[in-house]
């Protein structure tokens, strides 16, 4: 350890390292071989600087945001941030020790801890203290300071460097010169010490345990006498700045070198030396909340605060760790769960204090009343506590020094709120609990985050389990389900239903489950989870979040509660409030900050069940029904547009002709500019386009309902999402037939057809097909008859009824072509080579299907030319030409995802057999099990044929080929 240690000692003293360093303390830069490389701006020092106080660690837009700009970043931030972000890898190119990443979490650079020289800096410290020998230890210390090169991050832009970072920074600096200083006066460096102290009291002139250095200093170096003027000097400062006296060690040091007598001999870390009076003396305080014997499931959190607490490499120094979270999630119950579980870590007592950041009043508990309840449960008379926040602080820390105690500061409003109650000693654990996310503790202090997320059902169903018994809980499982359900995970919510239930414990569980069934008005829905005081009120403990919020975040909480959906994008929020992207973004910043909505992926925000309902009750109260109208209308505006945009890349069979009218002012659509980005949009948005499809035809928004779901049809046909099909075209039929309009009745009969024929309900997909054709015929409308056709010969080839097939699609040929539909013309003449192979015509088969083909590629059409290339496949098959059919079917793939769409299956299931065919046995038969995998899950009406075929594999697995249904 001691050469370790000499090595470190010269590395820092040279301040040169093979490879890129990096440098906070003083000016920021990246510098190489002693040469400084950049970065130019203080707008990319500042960024810098900050993915470097936590390298390896992602750091979300959000903090940059704030570290650049403050509490309100311009419109065009993230844009300025992502070209900070490629300047700052630019420079860092040259040196692959340093990897700057984007993740769904923000940015993160992971940079080895030794290349930055304020990780440097505090792993000198830190084993500075667990070092035994006083010599090594004085030479660690010294090598960590020499890292200092003035004021730390002198040249980043912004405040948050100069007002939140650098404070905390200069104080780790003082508390590392104060630890130096001890040392040399153990080792008799007296003159040496008193030297350098009285500089620096100059700069630090109330700062009481520089004094008493320097007092200790003096009088060992047989100066006393000016020892007593430095205390007559600090204690006139004292009286004339503060209005108090100094504080209990400086006078106590005082009184003995007054006596004559020796002073105790200063400890590294602080200077109690255990003495009757002293904090040795003190009773210790335990005053945690009880705990609670009710405490379920949260063993994995439980595992993460042991792990974020403990400090590294055996080193006594403690990060804060916050706790944060919606409310009523639980953050109380367990970090005071926790404080009870690891009393023995924290021998010197627990101290706790609600901070009563979010209340049933607006009683905040400000950092001076809370430090003043600390220095009473420390056993300070009130005679000698200071009359100022400040020297109340450093008394309240200084008592802290060489403790190892437990601050538990719960429900804390914001980071200003808890700084001045953080200890600042090793052994100390801050541990703080809020609705809103800390992060400028996280910056500046570097603490530890745990987010506290909602109960699985299983862990709801144990909570139930805990608090009403085995029993109860088995003997009405479907009741159960019930409750889990609507307790949305939160565990408030879930021990308000089990209060209730035990007061009524001759009732069954169904009676509670209706009452939280409510009468379907949402006034109601929050009714039944009330406790009977404001801490267990579902909508009071929400209200408090609620409270805290800026007006237009406000608005726009109670806004998102006019849509059931599970989550939204940035976009949809902006058409919802009527507002700017940019602006929408730092709302719902806000709202994820006061724990009232969650980023579930980057840009899209979602909010669990009881915090919707709570909000649509907030809109119905404070916002009018016409500012309610026009905020949906916006909001299905953006879905339909944006679904229309995206429908336009996808498929050109199944596109609704759709003539929406303009987007209502405010709306802003989604960027989709070609399929893959189309595909994406569909597959996030499809949850809340169904709900908003529903929602629309509630709200009388009919038209919306049908031609949303018409938008919807091409992406739900190539995913295959057959029941949300149904369910949506069912809405939009009824929708269209409140309407009286005939052909968006038509189109949703063929939309609902195409489902229940994929669904294996043939019979009810006929009848809505022939009623469509009417339709179709009456509106004079030939492509929509075409289609309608076309679906026919699909149920015809389904029955193998391949003549009746084959002239169902001539007659469909001859409608799109008197409608000049090409894109329906292509895939006709597909099908009519299907049905040409079927019968056994190969040559007429190819012809019709090179007809196709070229029309696909003239459109672009890639799912109609992927079906022309799969029907080659199967004639090439058919002819016994098996590697031909082969290389067809993988073309035919190449858009089909590899058979992650079951159009893919389909296709995989006739690649088997091909390859079954040509010898490939062990080949073929994975490829038929993938196939019937998907067909089983995505088109069930299809896979008992190809399960039997299966099956039959083991026995015969060359057999030829059953005959393969067309596909459309």
């Amino acid at each position: 350890m001691a050469a370790r240690s000499r090595g470190r000692e010269q590395e820092a003293e040279t301040g040169t390292r093979e490879g890129v360093e990096f440098r906070l303390l003083g000016p920021v830069g990246v510098w190489d071989a002693g040469r400084l490389l950049g970065p130019s701006t203080a707008q990319q020092r500042t960024v810098l600087a900050t993915l470097l106080l936590e390298p390896g660690r992602p750091v979300p837009v959000a903090r940059l945001e704030t570290a650049l700009w403050g509490a309100e970043p311009p419109d065009s931030s993230r844009n300025a941030i992502q070209g900070h972000i490629s300047r700052l890898r630019r420079l860092l190119a040259p040196f692959p020790e340093a990897a700057l990443t984007t993740s769904a979490h923000g940015y993160c650079l992971t940079v080895a801890r030794e290349r930055v020289d304020l990780h440097r800096f505090r792993d000198l410290v830190r084993e500075a203290g667990g070092e035994p020998e006083p010599e090594r230890a004085t030479g660690l210390l010294r090598a960590a300071l020499t890292l200092w090169q003035g004021t730390p991050l002198a040249d980043a832009a912004g405040r948050w460097a100069a007002d939140v970072v650098a404070p905390g920074l200069e104080e780790e600096r003082l508390t590392a010169l104060e630890r130096l200083a001890a040392l040399d006066l153990r080792q008799g460096r007296h003159q040496e010490v008193a030297a350098e102290l009285v500089a620096l009291l100059g700069e630090h002139p109330l700062r009481e345990r520089l004094v008493s250095l320097l007092m200790t200093a003096l009088l060992r170096d047989d100066r006393r006498t000016e020892a007593l003027a430095v205390f007559r000097r600090v204690r006139r400062r004292f009286a004339e700045d503060l209005g108090i006296e100094p504080g209990e060690e400086l006078q106590r040091l005082h009184q003995a070198i007054l006596a004559g007598h020796e002073p105790p001999a200063a400890a590294p870390g602080g200077s109690h030396d255990g003495t009757a009076g002293g904090p040795a003396a003190l009773a210790v305080p335990r005053h945690l909340p009880p705990d609670t014997e009710l405490f379920t499931a949260r063993e994995e959190e439980l595992a993460a605060l042991d792990r974020l607490t403990l400090p590294p490499d055996g080193s006594p120094v403690l990060a804060p760790c916050v706790i944060t979270g919606t409310g009523g999630v639980g953050k109380t119950t367990l970090a005071v769960h926790w404080g009870h579980r690891v009393r023995d870590r924290f021998p010197d007592g627990q101290l706790y204090v609600n901070l009563h950041g979010f209340g049933p009043t607006h009683g905040l508990r400000p950092p001076a009343e809370a430090v003043r309840l600390f220095l009473d449960a420390l056993q300070v008379p009130p005679q000698h506590i200071p009359a100022t926040l400040e020297a109340q602080v450093g008394l309240y820390r200084s008592l802290l020094a060489e403790r190892r105690m437990l601050i538990l500061l719960d429900n804390a409003l914001d980071s200003d709120q808890v700084r001045p109650l953080l200890p600042n000693t090793p052994g100390c654990l801050a541990l703080i609990t809020s609705r809103a996310e800390l992060t400028g503790l996280v910056a500046a202090e570097g603490a530890h985050t745990l987010s506290l997320g909602l109960f699985s059902p299983a862990q709801s169903r144990e909570l139930l389990t805990r608090r009403l018994g085995v029993d109860k809980v088995g003997a009405e499982p479907r009741a159960v389900d019930d409750i889990v359900s609507r307790c949305a995970g939160l565990p408030l919510a879930l021990a308000i239903v089990a209060a209730r239930a035990n007061e009524r414990p001759a009732f069954p569980l169904g009676t509670l489950v209706s009452d939280l069934a409510g009468e379907g008005d949402s006034s109601e829905d929050l009714d039944v989870f009330d406790g009977g005081d404001a801490a267990t009120n579902m909508r009071t403990v929400l209200s408090w979040s609620y409270r805290a919020l800026s007006p237009d975040a406000a608005r726009l909480f109670r806004l998102r509660g006019l849509l059931p959906a599970p989550e939204i994008s940035t976009a949809a929020a902006a058409s919802l409030a009527g507002i700017p992207v940019p602006r929408a973004r730092r709302l719902l910043t806000e709202l994820t900050r006061a724990n009232l909505a969650t980023e579930r992926t980057p840009g899209r925000y979602g909010w669990h069940d009881l915090l919707r309902a709570y909000a649509e009750e907030l809109t119905r109260l404070h916002d009018s029904a016409a500012e309610r109208r026009e905020a949906l209308h916006r909001l299905l505006d953006h879905y339909l547009h944006s679904a229309r945009v995206g429908d336009r890349l996808l498929d050109l069979l199944h596109r609704v002709p759709l003539t929406p009218p303009p987007p209502r002012p405010g709306v802003v659509l989604a960027r989709i500019t070609d399929p893959a980005q189309s595909r994406a949009w569909f597959a996030q948005e499809h949850r809340t386009l169904l709900a908003a499809i529903r929602h629309a035809a509630r709200s009388g928004f009919d038209v919306h309902a049908w031609q949303l779901a018409g938008a919807c049809w091409g992406f739900l046909s190539q995913d295959v999402r057959s029941d949300d099909q149904a369910a949506i075209f069912t809405v939009a039929m009824e929708a269209a037939s409140r309407l009286g309009d005939r052909a968006a009745e038509a189109h949703a009969r063929v939309g609902l057809a195409h489902a229940f024929t994929r669904l294996g309900r043939d019979e009810d997909g006929e009848s809505h097909l022939r009623r469509a054709r009417e339709l179709f015929a009456g509106l004079g409308d030939p492509a929509g008859e075409a289609l309608c056709l076309i679906y026919l010969s699909v149920l015809m080839d389904r029955h193998d009824q391949y003549a009746e097939g084959l002239a169902l699609s001539e007659e469909a040929l001859r409608l799109c072509r008197a409608a000049g539909d090409r894109a329906g013309e292509g895939r006709v003449l597909n099908n009519i080579g299907w049905f040409h192979a079927q019968l056994g015509a190969y040559e007429e088969a190819l012809r019709r299907c090179e007809e196709a083909l070229a029309i696909h590629r003239e459109l672009t059409d890639l799912p109609g030319e992927s079906a022309t290339l799969d029907s080659m496949g199967h004639i090439h098959h058919l002819l016994g030409q098996y590697e031909e059919a082969i290389a067809y079917y993988r073309r035919s793939l190449a858009w089909r995802g590899g058979g992650k769409r079951a159009l893919g299956a389909r296709t995989l299931r006739r690649l088997g057999e091909a390859q079954l065919a040509a010898g490939r046995l062990r080949e073929g038969g994975e490829t038929l099990r993938q196939a019937l995998a998907l067909i089983s899950e995505l088109a069930p009406g299809d896979a008992e044929a190809l399960r039997a075929r299966v099956a039959s594999l083991p026995d015969a697995p060359g057999t030829h080929p059953p005959r393969p249904r067309a596909r459309t």
